[in-house]
């Protein structure tokens, strides 16, 4: 399938999701393929709306084009969920503001805190969600499809861009003129929270700039965890 091909499934996707399960909401963490999917939903006018995640954590680079999307993209606004205030504090002062580098067990607690609990939040009483996951981007996503039910949300749960390839997302972005995250000119292709975030070296996975003192099979917030 040719890149033009790719670009019209994943519009007639996007339209289909917000025909058929409305009310439907896209997940921005205002990476590279998010950037992509918040592009076309404005351009094609789709009746998605948009959330984004702020853990309280995440790199300067994030805010300034969190901004700048409000500005470039006034007909899809982002609504922002923050971390329950005591969940915050309770974990930070049990465990200490940087606990997430000392265990797995520790990191996915904070993320549980600072992304889950507001996922849950933002998805509630939703149809389905958007992601910008593909499939080459690391090794647990390489069984994801288009769609999916996520049983741990209770909703459908879909990837447009599940078959896109780095360099069409990058093609893509330079073609249209969308606003992208400045980190990504710094070697950061998978930017998360600063402290859980850092440039990668040649040859590396596009993933292995996040957690990367973990084993690349445990690299996942528990966002897009199935529960079976």
């Amino acid at each position: 399938m040719n890149f033009e091909e790719k670009l019209t499934e994943t519009v007639a996707l996007l339209q289909r999701i917000a025909a058929d399960f409305s009310p439907a909401i896209f997940a921005n963490s205002f990476g590279a393929e998010d950037m992509v999917i918040t592009h076309l939903l404005a351009k094609h006018q789709v009746a998605i709306d948009v959330f984004s995640l702020d853990t309280g954590r995440l790199p300067a680079e994030t805010y300034t084009l969190m901004q700048e999307v409000a500005a470039a993209y006034p007909s899809h606004p982002i609504q922002v969920y923050f971390p329950n205030t005591a969940s915050v504090e309770q974990y930070v002062n049990q465990n200490g503001i940087n606990a997430f580098y000392d265990s797995v067990e520790l990191r996915k607690a904070c993320c549980h805190v600072r992304k889950i609990e507001p996922l849950q939040r933002a998805l509630k009483n939703r149809k389905a969600w958007v992601t910008g996951l593909r499939r080459e981007q690391s090794p647990t996503r390489t069984d994801l499809g288009y769609q999916e039910f996520d049983t741990g949300n209770g909703l459908e749960k879909f990837n447009p861009l599940i078959e896109w390839t780095e360099k069409e997302v990058w093609a893509y972005i330079r073609a249209e003129n969308i606003p992208y995250n400045k980190l990504h000119d710094q070697r950061v292709p998978s930017i998360g929270c600063a402290p859980c975030t850092r440039p990668i070296a040649m040859g590396e996975d596009v993933r292995a700039g996040r957690w990367w003192w973990e084993n690349p099979e445990n690299k996942e917030c528990g966002l897009h965890a199935k529960k079976i």
